[in-house]
């Protein structure tokens, strides 16, 4: 009896499925963004901004649970439009760029709030000081670019902002108040 062999298995065929698009990064677009600060100095407001940060953002403005939004900030780019003043910021009782040049803010959680409004937590950086902090943001959509608003209030000396002799707080007050605008493109509709 002759024996045959098995005929050979078909050789497996997988059809891969095409594979999704991956969604659109949302990036932040730095020339139309601001990041801006207001103190008071011997009961006088005075205004300055940041020149120089970054965003990195991971957010879905349907899924803001599963959200992540980092920031990270030049301290030495701050300016209140004064040249010695400005002078000043990067030194060891302000900001001490040369040690820390960088600020950075981690989220720890998103929470959606309904009407375009979310409320960011996370880790607030300076100087090596590192605070929890809650950063309420409304966002609005327009030809394709999201504008994201907000503001919150810190205390700098918690942040060993004006040590030394800055710790006066009757010269520079302890409050400082920190708003921004940022504009972001690529990110799902709200």
């Amino acid at each position: 009896m002759a024996q045959t062999k098995p005929a050979a298995k078909p050789a497996a065929t997988t059809t891969a499925a095409p594979a999704a698009a991956p969604a659109a990064a949302a990036k932040l677009i730095p020339a139309q963004s601001d990041i801006g600060f207001t103190f008071r100095q011997m009961g006088v407001p005075v205004e300055g901004k940041f020149k120089k940060f970054d965003a990195q953002l991971a957010f879905d403005p349907k899924n803001a649970a599963a959200g992540k939004v980092s920031f990270s900030i030049e301290l030495g780019s701050a300016t209140i439009g004064d040249a010695a003043t400005d002078a000043e910021l990067v030194k060891p009782d302000w900001f001490d760029t040369k040690k820390i040049p960088t600020a950075t803010f981690q989220s720890t959680s998103i929470k959606a709030l309904g009407g375009g409004k979310f409320e960011v937590a996370g880790k607030l950086s300076i100087k090596g000081q590192v605070h929890d902090t809650v950063v309420p943001v409304a966002l609005t959509q327009a030809g394709g670019t999201t504008t994201a608003t907000g503001a919150f209030a810190m205390k700098r000396l918690d942040f060993k902002i004006g040590d030394g002799e800055w710790k006066d707080t009757s010269i520079v007050a302890n409050d400082v108040q920190v708003k921004f605008k940022l504009a972001i493109t690529g990110m799902g509709p709200l």
